[in-house]
């Protein structure tokens, strides 16, 4: 299934188009919140674990609602070597689906579902995990990249 194509402003205020990344190893992770525990936790495992994604040839683009503003802070932060995108308007969490009606303690609200896409050299999902578990979520990822040399 061909990935959805989108262009997003970067924390490095860069206009980012999946475009841009054909012939390349993409993982795209679409996360709710910055600074947040899970978020926070999710972030900095693929920080750990970016010299062996890179090692992959694997680029990493991390995309949730949040301004750029606050994008570069949380950046900074945590020491993030990767791209974080703003999708403040929904429209790529809509195009990829994880912008999910939610409950928390009886109230309904809009979010981000935690999710994780790995698309091929030719813009191809290859795999997809939604409702993602932060814990050992990195080595399922490097497990199904190992798989496409």
């Amino acid at each position: 299934m061909k990935a959805e194509e989108f262009t997003l402003p970067a924390d490095n205020g860069e206009m980012i188009s999946l475009n841009n990344y054909r012939g390349k190893i993409v993982v795209i992770y679409f996360y709710p919140k910055d600074s947040t525990p899970g978020c926070t936790q999710e972030a900095c495992s693929f920080r750990d674990n970016f010299a062996r994604l890179e090692a992959k040839g694997v680029e990493v683009l991390g995309i949730s609602k949040d301004s750029l503003k606050k994008h570069e802070n949380f950046k900074k932060k945590y020491k993030l070597p990767f791209l974080l995108l703003s999708d403040e308007n929904s429209d790529v969490c809509e195009k990829y689906q994880v912008w999910k009606e939610k409950i928390n303690f009886g109230k309904k609200y809009f979010g981000i579902e935690r999710s994780t896409f790995l698309i091929d050299t030719d813009g191809n999902i290859v795999k997809e995990w939604r409702k993602v578990k932060v814990q050992g979520h990195i080595d399922e990822i490097l497990k199904e990249i190992n798989k496409m040399d």
